[in-house]
């Protein structure tokens, strides 16, 4: 989405005095897939930043040695490799004292999940736990797995990124499983507690629903029971990012899902995002993608109609 990749060697936005560093992910291009992989030496110095900031993007940690902490949302946990560690975007997080830190880091936006939207539930589950640890044996197929993505996204192979999102799927089904039965040290309350933390989780769930990508920021509010202002408030500080923009991405989620598995017409697409006018919805897909509607579907289209139960074209 719009502001969550930048160009290498882009230097972060300096922040306003009571805002945490936001760090967006590097892409080579316009056309590159916004996803990538490597060691922590590889993905650079912010990747072991001891400075507490933010992430436009998800991140999944496999720390195979080192020791210290991760601190995330102010909760300190020490390290005990291998450990997996995962971060959803907005959560605030640095390495403490980390002394030979090392692993492999897969980095990825929202828009890299299209073809499965489900895992962004588990993702978010998942950056709950305070330390997720493989069992013996679990260890090696998880690392196998954390090689495997990051070779696919070096070779750069005919449709890699098709590769790499069917990887990463395998990969957060995995790391999913390995939470199901709370181990020692694994609490469900790591992310920030109390009403705004509370606020912004149930808007997040509420706009993952097909019928919020057309609600405004307000409607959301009264749905949610408080005032845009303090919705806004409490968004902003759990993702560090405007309900508004929040909702704008859902709704290109939902079109680029539409788009993708099924043969609606992109009359229709725009019909079912909210645009009565598709002049309008296409002018919108391309300055939040980069691709018009029929570049986008040429490129990702999986049609599987069960996803609107139709197929005629308008």
């Amino acid at each position: 989405m719009r502001g969550t990749t930048v160009p290498p060697g882009t230097p972060c936005p300096i922040p306003r005095p009571d805002e945490v560093p936001l760090h967006r992910l590097e892409v080579a291009g316009p056309g590159a897939p916004p996803f990538a992989a490597g060691s922590f030496d590889a993905v650079g110095p912010l990747s072991r930043s001891a400075r507490p900031h933010r992430h436009t993007f998800y991140e999944i940690a496999y720390v195979t040695a080192g020791s210290g902490a991760h601190v995330v949302d102010l909760a300190r946990r020490p390290l005990a490799p291998p450990q997996l560690v995962v971060l959803r975007p907005g959560q605030v997080h640095h390495w403490e004292q980390d002394r030979r830190l090392d692993g492999t880091l897969v980095l990825f936006t929202e828009d890299f999940l299209v073809d499965h939207p489900g895992d962004r539930d588990l993702l978010r589950r998942l950056a709950a736990r305070s330390r997720l640890r493989p069992a013996a044996g679990e260890d090696e197929r998880v690392g196998r797995l954390m090689a495997e993505l990051v070779a696919e996204y070096r070779q750069r192979a005919p449709a890699y990124e098709s590769v790499l999102r069917s990887l990463l799927h395998v990969l957060v089904v995995r790391v999913s499983r390995l939470a199901r039965d709370p181990g020692p040290g694994a609490t469900a309350g790591a992310t920030a507690e109390g009403r705004p933390a509370a606020v912004a989780d149930r808007f997040g769930r509420l706009v993952a629903s097909r019928e919020a990508v057309t609600w405004t920021v307000r409607e959301c509010a009264e749905r949610l029971g408080v005032t845009p202002g303090y919705l806004t408030q409490a968004v902003r500080a759990a993702t560090g990012r405007s309900p508004g923009r929040l909702l704008i991405e859902a709704r290109t989620r939902r079109a680029q899902r539409l788009l993708a598995h099924t043969e609606l017409s992109v009359r229709q697409v725009a019909a079912r995002t909210g645009f009565s006018d598709p002049a309008y919805f296409s002018r919108f897909f391309r300055r939040e993608t980069g691709h018009s509607p029929g570049t986008f579907r040429k490129h990702h289209s999986r049609v599987h109609l069960s996803l609107e139960g139709g197929s005629g074209r308008a």
